[in-house]
């Protein structure tokens, strides 16, 4: 989701940059191929917090803050992702799916 909208935390703006450059740099792919009449299609997919090592890692240095991340509510786990990504794979052909944005109902942003 860091593709869509910016979090106030000031640890994670320059991963949120490079999520929006993602999505833009899909976008434009996407307009490309439709250019050139290719039928090959372009999907993001825009998960909100995933349930992986990405915390820990993040906060390699507080293992309580990296804990407290997955604490709060229940977040997305992978296979919550894998399943969008069936999803996207098993439309129609003339089916263009440009974006899948997917959070934890209890995730607020």
């Amino acid at each position: 989701m860091c593709g869509h909208r910016v979090i106030p935390n000031a640890d994670i703006h320059f991963y949120t940059g490079t999520k929006y450059a993602v999505t833009a740099l899909t976008e434009g792919l996407r307009q490309e191929l439709r250019e050139a009449k290719t039928h090959i299609r372009a999907t993001c997919i825009s998960p909100g917090l995933v349930e992986t090592e990405f915390a820990p890692r993040l906060y390699s240095q507080n293992a309580e803050k990296a804990a407290s991340v997955y604490s709060n509510y229940k977040a997305l786990e992978a296979i919550d992702v894998a399943n969008a990504v069936v999803y996207v794979l098993s439309a129609p052909p003339h089916v263009q799916i440009g974006d899948i944005q997917m959070r934890s109902v209890e995730q607020v942003s």
